[in-house]
């Protein structure tokens, strides 16, 4: 796989409107990545920590960009996706990192851990992703981008 590949992706992924809205950043090379988000208190529930969906957002993006990774001409679908959540956090920034574990097939199983500030782990993911007949393309941000 290529840099540029990896590039393009990270590009289609800060083009997506709900990333633009939570401030999720990609770091993506061969079968792995990495997603950082600042924790911010629009991003609270109401007893003052972050929503269980950021979680959610940034494990799932951090497992399917790893798997993202190794396919380069389709967009690749979550079929399934299990998250375990074991602390909360009100501060600093998250860090998630996604790495494909096998592939069988068309079918990939990819985890993702989500560390807080102190780097301790607060969360765990694992899921399955299939390829899509979806191309990747220009018009869903997967570009280089021009400076």
């Amino acid at each position: 796989m290529s840099d540029e590949h990896f590039r393009k992706l990270e590009n289609m992924m800060h083009s997506a409107p709900v990333i633009k809205l939570t401030g999720l950043r990609a770091s993506i090379a061969s079968g792995e990545s990495r997603m950082t988000l600042a924790v911010r208190e629009e991003l609270f529930h109401a007893a003052g920590a972050m929503h269980g969906s950021l979680y959610f957002l940034a494990l799932d993006n951090a497992a399917f960009f790893a798997v993202n990774s190794l396919v380069e001409d389709v967009f690749v679908l979550t079929a399934t996706f299990d998250v375990r959540i074991m602390k909360p956090v009100s501060s600093g920034e998250v860090v998630a990192q996604g790495k494909v574990v096998s592939q069988a097939r068309s079918i990939f199983t990819a985890e993702a851990v989500l560390y807080n500030a102190a780097g301790e782990a607060i969360a765990q993911g694992q899921g399955k992703f299939m390829k899509s007949k979806m191309k990747l393309s220009p018009e869903m941000g997967y570009r280089i981008l021009e400076r």
